[in-house]
């Protein structure tokens, strides 16, 4: 390898502007992180809410092909129990309602939705159920006999 340099002088310079050049791309990464900062939890926010509106569209899009005919239109009972239900959507956390759907519920016509279980969903269709359910919980009713489908 060549050096074009033909003295220590040259390379004096040479670094020296080089460094200067480092020097300042830091400080003008250090004035603009701040900024980044204060930014970048909008973003977030707004992308949660994105995502929660596109996984609680397609759970109600789920719901309404697959789970409607047993549980109702809006989740309000029928031949299985009202997921609309303020006691139901109180009482299980997003797990335990994930587990129900994927799983079943053995001794009942419930069977097990999810892909992992011989059922027909994916484990993010089986998420954007549950998200579509806890989107009712807002607006849920209250039916104490939430377990016996239609009050």
């Amino acid at each position: 390898m060549t050096y074009k340099y033909s003295g220590d002088d040259e390379l004096e310079v040479s670094t020296n502007k080089w460094m200067l050049a480092g020097t300042i791309l830091m400080v003008l990464m250090i004035l603009v992180f701040p900024l980044y900062r204060s930014v970048e939890p909008s973003n977030r926010d707004d992308a949660r809410a994105t995502q929660l509106a596109s996984l609680t569209e397609e759970g109600d899009r789920i719901f309404d092909q697959n789970c409607s005919s047993c549980h109702g239109v809006a989740a309000e009972g029928g031949s299985a129990p009202a997921l609309n239900a303020k006691q139901f959507l109180q009482a299980a956390n997003d797990e335990q309602i994930a587990l129900l759907i994927s799983v079943g519920v053995p001794g009942t016509p419930m069977d097990a939705w999810s892909q992992d279980f011989g059922g027909s969903l994916t484990s993010e269709q089986v998420r954007s159920v549950v998200t579509y359910l806890r989107s009712l919980e807002e607006a849920g009713i209250d039916n104490p006999n939430w377990r016996f489908g239609k009050s």
